[in-house]
C-alpha cells in the first residue's frame, strides 16, 4: 500500500480533490490518501498560527511519521499539485539508508507575496518539504511536542535530523515548480507544483500548465456511462 498524506486547507479544497484524482487515475498499485485536516488533528496540533504560515498544513505535515506509528514509509505532498505519472514509480525509489527523500531545490523566489496575499518567504531548503518520502522509524524526533514547539525553520530545514546525509534525493521531475522551473513538455514532468498559486485562484487562472489542471478537474467531475 502506498501511503500518502496530503496537506489540506479549506481555501484550496478543490486542489486537494483534483490532486487525489490525478494520483488514483495513474497509480498501478493501491494508494491510501489521508488529508491532513486541522480540525481532525485535535490536540495533536495545538500551536498558534504563525503570521508567515501560508497554509493550514505548513507544520502539520511533520506529523506524518507519528500518524504512521513511526512504522514503514509514507509520503507527504502539498495540495497545490497535479500528478502526471504513476506514483508507484516514486514509491519504488525508497532507500532504507535515508530518513527522508525529497527534491533538493535551489529556490529563491523574487516576489513578496503569493496566493491570497500570503507572505512569500525565503529560506535554505525552500520547497524541499513540499514532497517528502518519510522513512518513519528514522524520523522519531517528529513527536507532536516537537512539531508544536519547534521553529518553522528548524522543521523545514530538517534540523531535527542528525545529519544531512540522511536526506536522499528524488528526481526533480517529481516536484516541478510551475512558473519557476523552465517549462517542459508535460510528458517530461511527473508532478506539477503550483507553488505560487494554482489556476483554481482567479489571479492565477492563466498560470503555467493551467490547461493540464483544468482538464484533470473535468475528469474528476465526470459522471456517466464509460464506453467499452
Amino acid at each position: 500500500m502506498i501511503r500518502i498524506f496530503i496537506g489540506y486547507d479549506p481555501r484550496e479544497a478543490v486542489a486537494f480533490h483534483v490532486l487525489s484524482h490525478s494520483i488514483h487515475a495513474r497509480a498501478s498499485q493501491p494508494v491510501s490518501i489521508t488529508p491532513l485536516v486541522l480540525s481532525e488533528l485535535g490536540q495533536l496540533m495545538t500551536r498558534p498560527r504563525d503570521a508567515k504560515q501560508s497554509t493550514d498544513f505548513s507544520f502539520s505535515r511533520f506529523l506524518t511519521p507519528y500518524l504512521c506509528g513511526f512504522d514503514g514509509w509514507a509520503m507527504f505532498m502539498d495540495c497545490d499539485m497535479l500528478v502526471l505519472d504513476d506514483m508507484a514509480s516514486l514509491w519504488n525509489m525508497r532507500d532504507e539508508q535515508y530518513a527522508l527523500m525529497c527534491v533538493k531545490h535551489h529556490h529563491v523566489p523574487e516576489e513578496d507575496t503569493k496566493f491570497l496575499g500570503a507572505v512569500q518567504t525565503t529560506y535554505e531548503k525552500k520547497n524541499w518539504s513540499s514532497v517528502m518520502l518519510f522513512n518513519n522509524a528514522k524520523c522519531a524526533a517528529l513527536t507532536p511536542d516537537y512539531v508544536n514547539t519547534a521553529s518553522g525553520l528548524d522543521m523545514h530545514r530538517f534540523n531535527w535530523l542528525e545529519s544531512e546525509d540522511l536526506i536522499g534525493e528524488i528526481p526533480h521531475r517529481w516536484n516541478h515548480l510551475v512558473d519557476y522551473d523552465p517549462a517542459k513538455p508535460a510528458d517530461q514532468i511527473s508532478n506539477l507544483h503550483y507553488t505560487i498559486g494554482g489556476p483554481y485562484f482567479e489571479d492565477y487562472r492563466d498560470c503555467g500548465y493551467a490547461d493540464e489542471w483544468n482538464a484533470e478537474k473535468e475528469r474528476m467531475l465526470f459522471a456517466g456511462a464509460i464506453d467499452g
